[in-house]
């Protein structure tokens, strides 16, 4: 028994009912990736149906792929109700079980939006066809226990980091060549923003389908919708490490880059200590610094290091006070002898800063009047001059988006003050024949202080955090440099 929707151009939606007992997966998936171009369509589809019963007070609970199949005549999608669907209000609409009846809806209701979301997972992903492969994106998204949290300072499986977790899964640096990919990666990132909200964690977070029909991965250049602050905030932080991603840092890109980071400053929505103090805590990988760039084409160094994940880990001291412990990693690969070999293989090292900071209310001052020697050019992140960048930030798209009029004089921001006890351990793995070779690790050291921003080595460099939020998260140092971290899933 199969109940399928149909969308006719207007609000309007007609339901169908069509007997079938053969199940379609093979055919579904096939079909499915020969029409990826038009995913809105077909993605809007189930959000129709499943709306359809969430409005008659019914739940499907068993919304999955192997129970959605395509017509031949029409080419719509029919979900099948095989008998399982459950009413919200088991002992009916009562005053005196009112409140277990809402619990019950609202959990209902998040069952079938998060059978949803793995839904449409599947079906622009096809990787996750792969048993083993879904079995890990359902592990990456089962929440924490208490005593995991506790000992490992993270707050759980986010699933606004899918992305990265994805690109890890699939052993890829950037989305290029994956047709799944770069459809969650258009418009913005918004099939991320949807993939997220419909699997987030709590059942009270996940969107409903009327949100889900308004979005705007499912809307698409068809329907015209104007995008929500949340996802203007999301769409800002994917294209930057999309644009991050392609690894050309001429100056068009860099300004943009640098661009991008200024509007998330001015869109922070945890300007206040208590959230930073929420959200900070855990593991960020270093994906980009505004600061000065080394490269290594026209150096020709005593040691040929390879730098590798560079990573800032923030935890907890106390619960009580907003002591913080921060522990910058950097591994890296030294390679053997004075030219590049194809084969990048070498000694493998590590090196660790620890320092503690406290978390403060602060503000970042613009200050106004001063010379720009940039000659109009927008400088990289570094300068804070008012007149540089109030025509960068409140002109064209984005005059809309800032919430103010004028160009503020300060934001609001998170101080970070280092304390005095500062720990660095280097660790070098050069086996038994180079046990003791002190001038070969200093060569190393010295090289990588080079390649690294100098607020990764010296943490006192960072003074203030400018933005954060369950993806991503900007700290300035004490120069002006912004450094930009993505939530890191690699210890998950």
């Amino acid at each position: 028994f199969v109940a399928g929707v149909e969308e006719a151009g207007s609000s309007e939606a007609h339901v169908s009912f069509v007997f079938n007992a053969s199940s379609w997966l093979c055919f579904l998936t096939d079909k499915l990736w020969r029409c990826l171009v038009y995913f809105g369509p077909w993605g809007r589809m189930p959000c129709l149906l499943v709306n359809y019963l969430h409005s008659h007070g019914l739940a499907h609970t068993e919304l999955r792929l192997e129970n959605v199949h395509i017509s031949p005549v029409d080419r719509h999608i029919k979900v099948g109700i095989l008998g399982n669907a459950a009413d919200f209000y088991e002992d009916g609409q009562n005053n005196t079980t009112l409140d277990n009846n809402m619990d019950r809806r609202r959990m209902m209701i998040g069952f079938d939006m998060r059978c949803l979301g793995f839904m449409m997972a599947k079906m622009v992903l096809r990787e996750l066809m792969d048993p083993l492969i879904f079995s890990k994106f359902k592990t990456f998204l089962v929440k924490l226990s208490r005593t995991q949290l506790i000992y490992t300072s993270l707050q759980g499986h986010d699933p606004s980091c899918l992305r990265e977790f994805m690109l890890q899964t699939l052993n890829r640096s950037s989305s290029s060549g994956n047709v799944g990919l770069q459809m969650l990666d258009r418009n913005w990132g918004a099939g991320w923003n949807l993939l997220s909200s419909l699997l987030a964690t709590k059942p009270s977070k996940r969107m409903s389908c009327l949100d889900a029909l308004r979005h705007p991965f499912l809307c698409g250049p068809r329907w015209r919708i104007t995008p929500s602050m949340d996802i203007i905030r999301w769409g800002l932080g994917s294209t930057a490490v999309r644009i991050i991603e392609e690894y050309i840092y001429s100056r068009p890109q860099r300004n943009r880059i640098s661009y991008f980071i200024e509007l998330m400053e001015m869109l922070n929505p945890n300007s206040k200590p208590k959230n930073w103090f929420e959200l900070l805590p855990g593991k960020w990988r270093l994906i980009y610094c505004t600061g000065r760039h080394v490269g290594l084409t026209l150096r020709q160094p005593p040691a040929r290091v390879l730098i590798g994940n560079v990573s800032l880990t923030v935890s907890k001291l106390s619960k009580q006070s907003r002591d913080l412990s921060f522990t910058s990693s950097v591994d890296f690969t030294v390679m053997t002898g004075q030219d590049w070999p194809h084969d990048k293989t070498g000694v493998d090292g590590q090196l660790q800063v620890n320092s503690p900071f406290k978390l403060m209310s602060g503000k970042r001052l613009y200050l106004k009047g001063e010379k720009n020697t940039t000659s109009g050019r927008f400088s990289f992140g570094e300068s804070t001059d008012m007149d540089s960048l109030a025509p960068k930030l409140l002109a064209g798209r984005w005059r809309k988006a800032l919430p103010f009029k004028e160009f503020p004089s300060s934001l609001r921001v998170a101080k970070l003050a280092s304390g005095e006890n500062v720990d660095i351990t280097m660790t070098f793995d050069d086996g038994e024949k180079g046990r003791g070779n002190v001038v070969q690790a200093r060569d190393a050291l010295r090289e990588v202080r080079i390649q690294l921003p100098p607020e990764m080595f010296d943490l006192s460099r960072i003074v203030c955090g400018t933005f954060v939020d369950a993806r991503h998260l900007v700290l300035r140092g004490v120069n002006g440099s912004a450094l930009l971290f993505a939530r890191s899933c690699l210890d998950q």
